[in-house]
């Protein structure tokens, strides 16, 4: 599979869920960027939206098997990654494999359990696999991760740790939708007995695997690779901001760059992909001043003017 047939079938997979989701396209091709990376992905937005149903739609549309975890506060860590259970037959122990062994795990409302669960995901989403009593077990390939977190209701919440959060890829808002798409929901919930939308598979797994593949293939010019790097140094300097994106984060978004620039059928990252997929990627790692903070400061408009403060270069074969 070349770029070109990459991207088109990344964009009938957008369009296959936005069949069934309500919402902007932009929206549903960033979790498809971070899909294309194989990273992970957190959705922060009220409830009913379609958080869960946008998770599940992709998992369809990609084939993929699709495992929910509803996170609370007496969700044990063994609860994700499952434990070594006691055979009486042959008086030895033997693994019970947890939801996380899925290729699209929702864990939803992940800020309602407490830090040590949530620190169960910590190497799942890193290493792509879990230990359990000293012994590690591989996760399936492909494997990402949607969270969710309701950001109005804090009551009876655990805020994400720095650590976890630096693990997505991508944060992102649904939104609710326009008047004309609030309507059309009505409408197709008319047009059907069923109230959720069914979502038909668009690739199989080994070619979702082999479009994961292409991103390695794309080139980035040299220059965009130190348009990137200050990008990231900037955030570390800013005024409004105590801590910047750490060198991960920096690897981060080149490594979306890169995989928009497949999804748009590209072999090349243009500067548009950069400065189009750098909110999403870097705002969640800036921790604020606790000036900024009072002054209720928006970190994605902090990343936007670190970008429109840095002279964007012209790469060659660039749109």
């Amino acid at each position: 599979m070349d770029v070109a047939e990459a991207g088109s079938r990344a964009q009938s997979i957008v369009d296959e869920v936005g069949a069934a989701v309500i919402t902007d396209r932009a929206f549903l091709e960033t979790v498809m960027t971070s899909v294309v990376a194989g990273g992970h992905v957190l959705l922060e937005d009220v409830p009913g939206t379609g958080k869960t149903l946008t998770a599940n739609s992709f998992a369809d549309a990609l084939g993929l098997a699709f495992s929910r975890i509803q996170f609370t506060p007496d969700l044990l860590p063994a609860d994700i990654t499952g434990s070594n259970i006691y055979n009486d037959a042959d008086s030895s122990f033997e693994f019970v494999p947890g939801p996380i062994f899925a290729n699209v795990v929702l864990a939803d409302e992940i800020n309602r359990a407490p830090p040590k669960t949530q620190s169960a995901l910590l190497e799942a989403m890193e290493e792509g696999q879990v230990t359990v009593d000293g012994e590690e077990h591989d996760l399936p390939d492909p494997f990402f991760v949607i969270a969710t977190q309701n950001p109005v209701e804090q009551e009876g919440t655990f805020p994400l740790p720095e650590a976890q959060v630096d693990r997505f890829w991508f944060k992102d808002t649904i939104g609710y939708p326009g008047r004309d798409g609030e309507k059309e929901l009505l409408d197709r919930r008319a047009d059907r007995r069923s109230s959720t939308p069914s979502v038909d598979p668009v690739v199989t797994e080994d070619e979702i695997t082999a479009i994961q593949r292409l991103p390695e293939e794309v080139t980035v010019d040299d220059d965009l690779r130190w348009f990137i790097t200050d990008l990231a140094r900037e955030t570390r300097t800013h005024p409004n901001v105590d801590t910047g994106v750490s060198p991960r984060g920096t690897q981060r978004l080149f490594e979306v760059s890169r995989a928009r620039a497949v999804l748009q059928g590209r072999d090349f990252v243009t500067p548009d992909d950069v400065t189009t997929v750098a909110p999403g990627a870097l705002a969640h790692r800036l921790v604020l001043t606790a000036q900024a903070r009072m002054d209720d400061r928006n970190k994605r408009a902090i990343v936007r003017d670190i970008v429109d403060s840095l002279d964007v270069p012209n790469v060659d074969g660039a749109d």
